[in-house]
């Protein structure tokens, strides 16, 4: 089933967050990842008949990404911030999140931060830190070339990187995501968060500075990290450190599957997930 008609829109001092609401039950935020032409509704929108059945979704779309305001600032703390902004309106006091890659460390940095407001967290990668394989990962690199030269050829590239079926890169969803990275907000935020300037001031900063991972022992809600096991924006050994940091951590890894695991391996991510989520 898929849901329509479900977008909703927050006006605020600091613009407008969208977000998409669907289902009855207790709160589940879905957060998305980064990436070209990325948003929740892309992200989601196959999975939130599912979850919506056992849930009060909120799919929401993070500042910058061309469907809400961009808001001035790092990508990843206006987005950390907008989680806030969204709960505070609704008048949400704690909901379970599921968040993929951009949206995992997100969640993570929120439950982090105020423990109370996360009861359970679905982390499809993004959290952890590389292992054996280097950093940055070859989807990382693929998405520098795609924010210095924004091409279409670019963008193709970086899509057989997220996925270990070919068969699944249609002709629809490459369209459909190149319209999308064609926004100055889209644009613009790639730059700021994989551009190579961007990149080289965040391998600065972890050189000199406490890495986010390090504070995963803080992450203390019931957390599940799942996983493709050909991920190869955030590839698997990412997970050991979270595993055995986080302490209230489980791993799934799902097989012949990459980067995007709930649109790849649908019905059994969908499975896992309710699982964990109502026990």
């Amino acid at each position: 089933m898929t849901y329509q008609g479900t977008q909703r829109e927050l006006h605020s001092g600091t613009g407008v967050l969208r977000y998409h609401e669907a289902g009855d039950g207790p709160p589940l935020l879905l957060l998305h990842g980064s990436g070209i032409g990325v948003s929740g509704w892309r992200n989601y929108r196959a999975n939130l008949g599912v979850f919506a059945d056992r849930f009060h979704c909120y799919a929401l779309e993070f500042p910058g990404f061309g469907i809400s305001d961009p808001v001035p600032g790092n990508p990843v703390t206006a987005a950390v911030d907008s989680v806030g902004r969204l709960m505070d309106a609704l008048d949400l006091e704690s909901a379970c999140v599921i968040g993929n890659s951009l949206g995992a460390v997100v969640a993570s940095q929120v439950a982090m931060a105020r423990p109370e407001r996360v009861r359970r967290l679905v982390a499809v990668g993004g959290i952890g830190a590389s292992l054996l394989s280097p950093d940055p990962s070859e989807g990382t690199r693929l998405l520098r070339r795609f924010a210095d030269d924004p091409t279409r050829e670019h963008l193709v590239h970086w899509l057989e990187c997220m996925i270990h079926d070919p068969a699944l890169l249609t002709r629809e969803l490459i369209e459909e995501r190149w319209a999308s990275a064609a926004t100055p907000a889209a644009r613009a935020s790639i730059e700021a968060m994989y551009g190579s300037e961007a990149i080289a001031q965040r391998q600065r900063a972890i050189s000199g500075a406490r890495p986010y991972w390090s504070r995963l022992p803080t992450l203390t809600c019931p957390t599940l990290l799942a996983w493709g096991a050909n991920d190869r924006q955030c590839p698997l050994d990412m997970a050991l450190i979270a595993q055995r940091l986080v302490p209230r951590a489980e791993l799934h890894v799902f097989p012949q599957c990459g980067h995007w695991v709930m649109y790849e391996a649908k019905e059994a991510f969908e499975r896992v997930a309710l699982e964990f989520l109502c026990r």
